[in-house]
């Protein structure tokens, strides 16, 4: 009788606090925007380390229809998310409401890496307004699940502004510095998995 009731209790929450959408409406497109960050989460088929990685500028990510999904790729120290899409392309984006209203999505989904050099690239420019410097590659995922979640236990969080500096460091470097970057630190994943290709275009200028 105490597990019935337990279940029952457990299920009735679950309802109340989280539901699984058929696609991206007008409405979770609204509170994706709102959203001054998201996080991606990828990991290797076999063994290695699971990588969970926060984004910021918001401007870097795009709805491109109600099922799909991209966002900008910056140069950075690591290349987890590129080398794991290359092993598996799996993916999961998350957007947390820091304000009053609670939420949690996530988007579950497959991935690919479009180079900046590629054909596809020129058509996913036209879906940001700003394209940062310091380009890597875009990321498009097809979306398979998009679920939310109530969030009732994160805090509150005022945001203040973004911050503006990875875009002013990478406006200052010099193409000698990206690609000794593709050459050496962006070759591979921490566990050795093939990153970027040794012909990775420069980011665009």
């Amino acid at each position: 009788m105490i597990s019935t009731t337990t279940d029952l209790l457990a299920s009735r929450y679950a309802r109340e606090v989280s539901k699984e959408f058929s696609h991206i409406d007008e409405a979770l497109r609204e509170f994706i925007a709102e959203q001054a960050m998201f996080f991606v989460a990828t990991a290797p088929s076999e063994g290695g380390r699971v990588n969970l990685s926060p984004k910021g500028y918001r401007d870097t990510f795009a709805v491109l229809d109600d099922r799909t999904v991209a966002y900008l790729d910056l140069f950075g120290s690591g290349v987890e998310t590129i080398a794991h899409l290359r092993d598996n392309g799996r993916i999961t984006i998350m957007f947390c409401s820091f304000t009053r209203n609670s939420r949690i999505l996530r988007l579950f989904g497959t991935g690919r890496v479009v180079r900046p050099d590629d054909v596809e690239f020129d058509r996913l420019a036209t879906y940001f307004a700003d394209l940062h410097p310091g380009i890597r590659a875009a990321i498009v995922v097809d979306v398979e699940r998009i679920a939310d979640s109530c969030g009732f236990a994160v805090p509150y969080y005022e945001l203040i502004d973004e911050r503006p500096v990875l875009d002013a460091y990478h406006s200052k470097q010099p193409d000698e510095k990206y690609a000794q970057q593709i050459g050496r630190r962006n070759r591979h994943s921490i566990d050795g998995l093939p990153a970027l290709d040794p012909d990775h275009p420069l980011p665009p200028r």
